[in-house]
């Protein structure tokens, strides 16, 4: 993807921001969210359009709703 979609900026730059406030890595997070490492620097990186089921992953280990990590959008 040449030009990043400014939503996938956004919800990246979302989970980044309160990963961050939680004090995890993001191999904690992964770990958590039963996701790879990867895949989550890459959805920070606004490298990977997320699904609705591993948005659901990520707000639950990062313990905040859903609508925590759309806020903003």
């Amino acid at each position: 993807m040449a030009k990043k979609e400014k939503i996938l900026v956004a919800f990246g730059d979302r989970v980044r921001e309160l990963r961050k406030l939680k004090n995890l890595s993001q191999e904690e997070l992964s770990y958590k969210a039963d996701l790879h490492r990867t895949y989550i620097g890459m959805i920070e990186r606004a490298e990977k359009n997320i699904t609705l089921l591993n948005i659901e992953k990520i707000a639950n280990a990062l313990k905040v709703d859903v609508s925590d990590l759309l806020n903003g959008l």
